[in-house]
This record gives C-alpha cells, structure tokens and sequence, in this order.
C-alpha cells in the first residue's frame, strides 16, 4: 500500500462534479474508492465516509420533497442540503490534505 494524499482530496472534491454533470459526483468517487481502497492507505476510510455522506444527503432530499407541497418547508431544507453539498466534501478534501480523518456531519454509517 502506498500513501496518496492528493488522490484522497481528488475523491472529496469529486463530488462537485454533481453542481455540473448531474451525478457524477457520486460515481466518480464510487469508482475510485472501489478501485483504490487496497493500494492506497486510508483510501477506504475515505471513500466510506464520502458515500456515506452522500446516500444520507439523497435521503434528506426525498425527505424534503413531501414538504414542499405541504408548507413550502421543504426548500428551505433542499437550500440547507445544496450548501451542505458544496462546502462539506471541500473542508474533507482541506481535512485528507492534512492527515485529518473525514467528518461529514449528518452522515448516516450505511457502509461500515
């Protein structure tokens, strides 16, 4: 196993990619994680917390679409996710750069 710091931040800051393709940001992280875990040291770690983070967004977004026929809530929460979706993979990718293990908050561990 080698170390690779830059590819760790790389795979945070993938998940951009959405705010331009659409869906790219989940598959680009997917398939790194998926083809790096075992040659990169904390590649796993990583890429556990970047999709657990992103199944536990995708389930806060279909929790808030009921709530935008019923008081409007609900876009207030999708605005709330959409900054959430912007500014966390930035501080993991800052966090991966200094040795600093991912933290994305409201994130449901699916993937253990």
């Amino acid at each position: 196993m080698k170390e690779d710091r830059q590819l760790l931040v790389i795979t945070h800051l993938s998940q951009l990619l959405d705010f331009v393709t659409g869906i790219g940001g989940l598959i680009v992280p997917l398939i790194l994680w998926g083809t790096k875990k075992d040659e990169i040291i904390d590649m796993d770690r990583h890429g556990k917390a970047i999709l657990n983070f992103r199944i536990s967004m995708l389930l806060y977004i279909l929790l808030c679409l009921p709530f935008i026929f019923l008081f409007g809530l609900g876009i207030i929460g999708l605005v709330v996710i959409g900054i959430f979706y912007f500014i966390f993979p930035i501080i993991s990718a800052i966090k991966a750069s200094n040795y600093i293990s991912p933290n994305y908050p409201l994130s449901i561990r699916f993937i253990k």
